[in-house]
């Protein structure tokens, strides 16, 4: 069984930038068997949606057009992690911030919700204007 845990949440302000981690814990095989990694945010009264997600094993990434040029997502392998770096934070980022692990292989990286087997408990990032 795979634990994840977010963290690096905060309160910014708009422009700044801020770095989420998210922590893989649990059978080594189990963490090995995951095929996608995600980030995902829910601000309030909206639905959650897709931010970014990147191949565990190969490294490929895509990201919702919202995003596209400002974050990046990265992982490392061998600290079970993965990240995701905020930069030109905009009020309308600010959501709780949710990372999610897909167990299937796909042809092309998951944005969809239902995709994702496992979520993490969510960090809250506030973006003042």
């Amino acid at each position: 069984q795979v634990h994840l845990v977010e963290s690096g949440g905060g309160l910014v302000q708009a422009g700044d930038s801020l770095r989420l981690s998210c922590a893989a814990s649990g059978r080594t095989a189990s963490i090995y068997s995951i095929a996608t990694m995600g980030w995902f945010r829910q601000a309030p009264g909206k639905e959650r949606e897709f931010v970014a997600a990147i191949s565990w094993s190969a490294g490929s990434s895509n990201y919702a057009d919202s995003v596209k040029g400002r974050f990046t997502i990265s992982r490392d392998n061998a600290k079970n992690m993965v990240y995701l770096q905020m930069n030109s934070l905009k009020p309308e980022d600010t959501a709780v911030y949710y990372c999610a692990a897909d167990f299937s292989r796909r042809m092309t990286l998951a944005t969809m919700i239902p995709s994702y087997d496992l979520w993490g408990q969510g960090t809250q990032v506030t973006v003042s204007s």
